[in-house]
């Protein structure tokens, strides 16, 4: 099921690139001139069309990216830190080890030449 929706979301995701994409440019933002198919599909009515489809296609879109969210965490159980209840205690506190003792570092049996300058 799960992978038949994923499918017709893909599908869907397709179209409505494609629909998008099919639409004349309102601003010409980055100045692509504006849709260039003069002659294919003009006139108001397939504009509305295009924005109808579009909107179709993306509340389909929505919808199945809901749906496969919903199927794929059907089987898991508990949902929620409310619903799993307390958390369990451990069983004892473990002290932390001490580390081993330092001695100091051992004094230079001769001091160090002095410095050249």
């Amino acid at each position: 099921m799960i992978i038949l929706l994923f499918i017709l979301h893909v599908f869907i995701a397709l179209a409505l690139i494609g629909v998008v994409l099919l639409q004349k440019s309102e601003g010409g933002a980055l100045g692509m001139g504006g849709g260039g198919m003069s002659g294919f599909m003009t006139g108001r009515s397939t504009a509305n069309l295009l924005t109808r489809t579009t909107a179709i296609l993306a509340v389909l879109f929505m919808v199945t990216s809901l749906s496969l969210v919903w199927f794929s965490n059907r089987g898991h159980a508990p949902r929620s830190n409310i619903e799993q209840g307390a958390p369990p205690t451990p069983a004892a506190p473990v002290a932390p080890v001490a580390p081993p003792p330092q001695t100091p570092p051992a004094e230079p049996s001769q001091p160090s030449p002095p410095l050249a300058r």
